[in-house]
């Protein structure tokens, strides 16, 4: 069931709501939960056809359980982030192999660990 609630505990809630609504009020406030319910579904519904309408066929192709955000394990992400030999970090490496070959008479236009100039003007 939904949020771990079982039938049982929705029966045990329908007792009490009728208990404390009362039999006077009880189909009056049924009424607007079904219409509530049935609104709920109707928006529900255009939501996904307008989705549909607007990313055209491809809408069919897109698996949705690939992109659901419960199947990512944040400490799996960071783990295989680290482990992996990241474009950054073989450029970094690319560019201290550069500043070591560069001759004494060339000066580099910026030196890894300084700070960069700074133009106050410029913004």
């Amino acid at each position: 069931m939904f949020f771990g609630l079982t039938i049982e505990k929705l029966l045990l809630i329908g007792v009490i709501a009728a208990l404390v609504i009362g039999p006077e009020r009880l189909p009056k406030y049924a009424e607007s939960l079904a219409r509530l319910t049935k609104r709920a579904k109707e928006t529900m519904q255009g939501a996904k056809t307008r989705m549909r309408d607007e990313m055209g066929p491809d809408f069919d192709d897109v698996d949705w359980r690939k992109l659901d955000p419960r199947q990512y394990d944040p400490r799996r992400i960071i783990r295989e982030a680290l482990l992996e030999d990241t474009p950054t970090a073989t450029m970094r490496a690319a560019g201290a192999a550069a500043l070591a070959t560069q001759t004494s008479a060339e000066k580099p236009a910026f030196v890894a660990g300084e700070t960069p100039p700074f133009d106050d003007e410029a913004t």
